[in-house]
């Protein structure tokens, strides 16, 4: 056990706001699922089908899935987690599961890949919440009951300011590569 209110934890806790805040408005939100729907139904015709059905609904399902297995896992690792002790394990253990699963989309480039997509966007969704529920039993333990609410706010800040900074720097290089193929580069 850690002492409470000990600014390195503390900061770094709120940090890793930084990180997650970045999946959820760049991945979940704003990038990857125009992503998605410009490679797996360019002409939005609807005319390209996924295993029988139309491409967002087939992402909306994986997503889907992919809360399913969380809320079936949480409480069971949870619970292994405050009984072993070992909240870090797990946390890391979903953060590098969310972390790679991202770099992993990499490899999603057309219709043929789309199954790639879908495999590495639910597998980051999962390292995403799963390690939100260890991220956020941590706040109690490092913490005391009056510095709680404050430690909370600034993660959101640098979430918030996280976020944004990546969410611009995409829009510029999407915009960069835009005009450059207008260009014909």
């Amino acid at each position: 056990m850690t002492s409470k209110n000990n600014t390195k934890i503390t900061t770094a806790w709120a940090f890793y706001d930084w990180a997650n805040s970045v999946y959820a408005l760049v991945i979940t939100a704003a990038i990857f699922p125009i992503y998605w729907g410009n490679i797996t139904n360019p002409s939005n015709q609807n005319e390209n089908l996924i295993y029988g059905l139309k491409p967002n609904a087939v992402f909306d399902f994986s997503l889907m899935l992919s809360f399913l297995i969380v809320l079936i896992l949480s409480p069971i690792l949870s619970s292994i987690a405050n009984r072993t002790g070992n909240k870090l394990k797990f946390l890391k253990g979903f953060c590098y599961l969310g972390g790679l699963s991202c770099i992993g989309l990499f490899f999603f480039t057309d219709l043929s890949t789309a199954w790639v997509g879908l495999l590495f966007s639910m597998l980051a969704s999962i390292g995403f919440w799963g390690s939100l529920v260890f991220y956020n039993a941590y706040l109690p333990e490092i913490a005391s009951i009056e510095k709680q609410n404050k430690l909370s706010a600034k993660g959101f800040i640098f979430g918030y300011i996280g976020s944004i900074t990546l969410l611009v720097i995409c829009l510029i290089l999407i915009m960069t590569v835009a005009s450059e193929e207008q260009k014909g580069f």
